[in-house]
């Protein structure tokens, strides 16, 4: 029988996250349970060397420990009562279209790159590093990916001479994205892309205009960012924050990516246009929890718990976490469960999934899960964003519930996700997704909240998150989507006033 390799399992308590009520002995044991400690060097079992401990939330808490698969029996045998899960990991929900199948050369084809130039519109200036999809077969996802160069320089191996059926554009900094369908490239052919205007009016200023001085603006409220962290950003004031990737530095928060910092800059930008951008409550204190490593794109569950716990000790009332994608967790369960009942709330992206049912943590019972809407005429025609214009309209026709938005009964809200403008590191930039959504919902939240210094005197103790959430029910307008695609509405300012109505 071939050996299994090593993988990882989270150890965690019957219920919540710490361990209180397993026996003495097994107390001890766990506590005995380090950052490197051989699990053979604590428990009476012959396990091998590679079962060891990497990480742990703190001597009582959760560990993360890697063995092979058929050393979990003798792991439950000696450590009962406990609960041992599997490692998963969640993706950002951030939108864009990829290939799944890479076009192969049409038989006796010559093997000539195709060649287009990507510049900036109404001038010459090349733009770098976007990245290009054409797909051959859009119905099945077929085709080519590749980056324009230092001289905006974009070139195919194996499309030379054949239809784009459609052509995606996603520039880095800068700009919008571009599409085009049906479309027959040749050598030398230049591709406009339209640079951002940081005073354009998107479906976040649209639907969230900036709050006038003396009006309530999240201040008072501290809103926790649980992504691939933020900043650093001129826009961006980040309070503190940690790193809870196993094997980094716990002080490195800054953004890996650009998720992060944009979804930061939804919530609380403190820019001005046309120079910067705002959040929707720039008032509100920012804090940064990367759960997301360098050169990887999923977010370990155990990093996320890590980082909501840490978000509760560190008086986070909000928590925005715009991943998914992954599978039902007990592990995560358990960390949003235990940010509720210290009076913190969790909103988390429905995901991108195009109208399949709520991913998983939105679907979570005491999640607060966003679906991403938009609107016509906040993004230029021949972004990338056009193709996600579709049905159901709401009571206002312009606007639309995003065609790659997860939707069904477990979505609570429906928030502006398409087309947003936002900071990214190195500038700003304009992105699409439930991951949009949701931070616009989270950061309305504590503008509407941020008046209310009752609530917020509260204990914090599950009662104080449901007043939280109950509050907010005041302030839910009905968008006419529908509950299936909006949950119970948008967030929304009282009808002609920018100001929460006290109670």
């Amino acid at each position: 029988m071939a050996k299994l390799p090593p993988r990882n399992y989270i150890i965690l308590p019957r219920t919540g996250l710490r361990f209180s009520d397993t026996t003495p002995a097994t107390n001890e044991t766990l506590s005995s349970l380090n950052v490197d400690t051989r699990l053979s060097d604590v428990l009476p079992v012959d396990l091998t060397n590679q079962a060891v401990v990497l990480d742990a939330t703190s001597a009582q808490g959760a560990k993360l420990v890697q063995l092979s698969e058929s050393e979990v029996p003798l792991l439950r045998a000696q450590l009962p009562g406990v609960l041992i899960v599997p490692e998963v990991f969640y993706y950002p929900q951030l939108f864009r279209e990829t290939i799944r199948t890479v076009v192969r050369p049409l038989q006796g084809q010559a093997k000539v790159a195709l060649k287009i130039q990507l510049v900036e519109a109404k001038s010459t200036k090349p733009v770098v590093g976007a990245t290009v999809v054409a797909f051959t077969n859009f119905a099945d996802r077929t085709g080519e990916q590749a980056t324009s160069d230092a001289k905006g320089v974009v070139s195919f191996k194996n499309i030379t001479n054949q239809t784009i059926d459609q052509l995606y554009v996603y520039p880095k900094v800068g700009y919008w994205s571009y599409w085009k369908q049906k479309v027959t490239l040749k050598t030398g052919d230049k591709l406009p892309i339209q640079p951002v205007k940081l005073d354009y009016q998107d479906a976040k200023s649209f639907f969230y205009p900036a709050p006038a001085d003396g009006e309530p603006n999240g201040t008072g409220l501290t809103v926790g960012v649980i992504d691939t962290g933020a900043g650093p950003h001129p826009d961006l004031t980040i309070a503190g924050g940690a790193c809870t990737v196993t094997g980094d530095d716990p002080k490195d928060f800054a953004d890996v990516d650009e998720h992060g910092s944009h979804v930061s800059g939804i919530i609380a930008a403190q820019g001005t246009p046309p120079t910067g951008v705002r959040g929707v409550a720039p008032g509100a204190t920012l804090r940064a929890y990367r759960v997301f490593g360098r050169n990887s794109q999923g977010a370990s569950n155990f990093a996320i718990i890590k980082a909501i716990e840490q978000a509760v000790a560190d008086g986070c009332d909000i928590l925005n976490m715009s991943l998914g994608g992954g599978p039902v967790d007990t592990a995560t369960q358990e960390a949003i469960t235990f940010a509720y009942q210290n009076g913190t709330i969790c909103f988390v992206a429905t995901g991108n999934d195009g109208r399949q049912p709520v991913s998983f943590p939105a679907s979570f019972s005491l999640s607060l899960a966003v679906s991403a809407m938009g609107r016509k005429g906040t993004f230029p025609a021949n972004t990338t964003d056009a193709p996600n214009v579709a049905a159901p309209y709401g009571t206002d026709k312009k606007n639309f519930i995003a065609a790659f938005s997860n939707v069904g009964p477990n979505v609570d809200f429906t928030a502006p996700g398409v087309g947003i403008v936002s900071t990214v590191p190195g500038g700003y930039s304009p992105l699409s997704g439930t991951s949009m959504a949701c931070p616009a919902a989270a950061g309305m939240a504590a503008r509407l909240l941020s008046g209310h210094t009752d609530l917020l005197a509260m204990p914090r103790t599950a009662a104080r998150a449901d007043a939280m959430i109950q509050r907010l029910a005041q302030y839910v307008r009905p968008m006419g989507f529908g509950p299936t695609f909006e949950g119970t509405g948008m967030p929304l300012l009282p009808d002609g006033t920018t100001k929460p109505t006290l109670s």
